[in-house]
């Protein structure tokens, strides 16, 4: 640790050394060494952690503090221990503020079910900020719509920024609780928490704040904030999966019911009355993840003994490295340029216009792990005018060669991509329907499946899918609308169906969409039910079909979602024409 006064150098860590705390990261990925940079998503664990979870598996796995057994004790004497050390962590006033959770969202869930629903009535306000996680915004429209309380959205800048002034004017004498992330995952914005914490307590207000993000990457004194609430993963924080953390004023844990029943949580019960347990056991019903919160000790251990300070200063050089080389690739646009950052780099390839799925895929293709999508941030994306951002997100193993390479990488992605036709726009001919592709649904399956069979791997029969997208039969611009769109898919995809031409029950359909894996898909589609009966395409067994070819595994699962969304849309074609009317066609 620095003495006061002294100033923290990247140069301060030795990151080799730390990487090679990480097995993980000696692997490879598409026959590419891993270089691994979707860490808001989650971090990857060090072996002090993966020994922990091992020792306690293999050692000391008992049940919790109702044992009288040496195993139960000794589990019993890690588990809260790793409270005490999580506690000190954060800057806790008391053990007993630090509640178990499965994450920073049922940190949230809860308090907004408890605290929320006992405190709030019709008409109190809830202030959220427009670049909240879906997990920071979902619990409170819950108990907007169980209480009749209101929820207000504080704005932000072009680049990111909270607008504190108009936090300043939002504030009123009806505002119960402000809650807001402190480090934006979407953006890399960080929030001037202490500030928003001081004008919501002089307006009567607590303050809930999304810590998920923030505590991997600097240090925290939950005290020093006076914060009322802190949510936080561990998973973000090298430690496992499945386990969170909620801080809360000791005070306001007492005023509050608990938020489940079972065991452990009670202090007495009978039919006629059941008394709660102390602080912090009244929150912890039933067998919680003891080998999660054992993990999760560690992994505090383990970013302590590195330096939150040390680790805070590395991050900015990488932050500054790479906000610096993407912005100097042609095409290239970064979503998010607050002044306060940390940790995170999304952006948008523009010209020539690439979607973000391409952009994760073909990065993927080379070992290199991104996230793409809206980052459960969909409210972000419409207020920066984006449907999706690539995202770089940082952790401590990362390298200046890794931010280089992702950089040097991402340019042959833009350089390999086609370039828009220059001049005059072409003009759009006649709709051009695809025939059936074959006599029936099951006979174009059966073709499928043959082809898939012989391509084998994911690789060929991806590049087979971007094959068929670029054969795609174009659709009109004019029939790209609102009311064609399919929503629900991770990218903008359209479908225009329509009766077929010269036949009562056949369907037709043209599609497109800016993802080319996307277009794939929907050329799948296309070759199974354009031309085709409304009856057969209803009666098709879709979902069997993709798990034969084994598009149930190798896409994630937002691709899934919108590949359903896709198949609802033509379902409901399809019956619209086998039923005409009842569904008014």
């Amino acid at each position: 640790m620095k003495k006061p006064g002294e100033t923290v150098s990247p140069s301060d860590l030795d990151v080799q050394a730390i990487r090679e705390q990480f097995p993980i990261l000696n692997r490879e990925v598409h026959g590419k060494p891993l270089v691994y940079f979707d860490n808001a998503a989650t971090t990857q664990k060090p072996l002090a952690v993966l020994n922990a979870l091992n020792h306690y598996y293999r050692e000391e796995n008992a049940n919790i503090h109702r044992g009288v057994h040496a195993l139960s004790q000794e589990a019993t004497a890690a588990y809260e221990k790793a409270r005490e050390k999580i506690g000190r962590f954060i800057g806790a006033a008391e053990t007993r503020e630090i509640i178990f959770t499965r994450g920073a969202t049922e940190s949230i869930n809860l308090v907004a079910g408890t605290w929320g629903r006992k405190f709030l009535a019709a008409g109190d306000e809830i202030l959220l900020s427009a670049m909240e996680h879906h997990s920071n915004i979902v619990p409170w429209q819950i108990l907007a719509e169980q209480t009749g309380a209101i929820v207000r959205v504080i704005p932000i800048t072009d680049s990111g920024q909270l607008r504190m002034d108009e936090l300043e004017k939002m504030l009123g004498p009806r505002t119960k609780i402000v809650s807001i992330v402190h480090l934006s995952n979407s953006l890399g914005t960080v929030n001037p928490v202490k500030e928003i914490v001081t004008k919501a307590h002089q307006r009567g207000a607590v303050v809930m704040v999304d810590g998920a993000q923030w505590v991997a990457h600097a240090p925290l004194d939950v005290q020093d904030l006076d914060v009322d609430f802190y949510a936080f993963s561990g998973h973000k924080l090298y430690g496992p999966t499945g386990i969170g953390v909620l801080y809360g004023k000791a005070k306001l844990l007492e005023s509050m019911p608990p938020y489940q029943g079972g065991g452990d949580m009670i202090a007495s019960v009978s039919f006629e009355k059941t008394t709660y347990n102390v602080l912090p056991h009244k929150f912890e019903a039933g067998t919680p993840h003891i080998a999660g919160v054992i993990g999760l000790g560690a992994a505090v251990d383990w970013v302590s003994s590195v330096g939150l300070e040390k680790i805070a200063a590395y991050e900015q050089s990488l932050l500054s490295r790479g906000t610096r080389l993407l912005s100097e690739i042609p095409g290239v646009r970064i979503i998010g340029t607050a002044p306060e950052k940390a940790g995170v780099i999304s952006f948008v390839v523009e010209n020539p216009p690439i979607s973000t799925l391409d952009v994760g895929m073909r990065l993927d293709a080379e070992g290199i792990a991104v996230r793409t999508g809206h980052h459960c941030c969909q409210p972000v994306m419409d207020r920066l005018g984006v449907s999706s951002t690539a995202r770089i997100s940082l952790a401590v193993y990362n390298t200046p060669e890794e931010i280089d390479f992702v950089a040097q990488e991402l340019g042959k992605v833009i350089a390999a991509a086609p370039k828009p036709a220059r001049g005059p726009a072409a003009t759009v001919g006649p709709m051009q329907f695809p025939p059936a592709a074959g006599s029936s649904p099951r006979a174009v399956a059966d073709e499928l499946i043959e082809i898939f069979d012989f391509l084998g791997d994911w690789n060929e029969r991806y590049r087979y899918l971007i094959e068929l997208g670029g054969k795609l039969p174009p659709m009109p611009a004019e029939l790209k609308t609102e009311a064609t769109r399919v929503h629900g898919c991770m990218s903008l995809v359209h479908v225009y169906a329509r009766r077929a031409a010269g036949s009562e029950d056949s369907l037709e359909f043209l599609a497109s969409s800016d993802a080319d894996i996307v277009r794939g898909l929907l050329a799948v589609l296309q070759k199974l039910f354009s031309g085709q009966s409304a009856r057969a395409i209803l009666d098709f067994d879709t979902d069997g079909l993709l798990k034969r070819l084994g598009l149930d595994q190798n896409l994630i699962m937002g691709r899934r979602i919108g590949l359903a969304s896709m198949l609802q849309r033509i379902g409901a074609e399809a019956e619209r024409i086998s039923h005409p009317q009842a569904t008014g066609a």
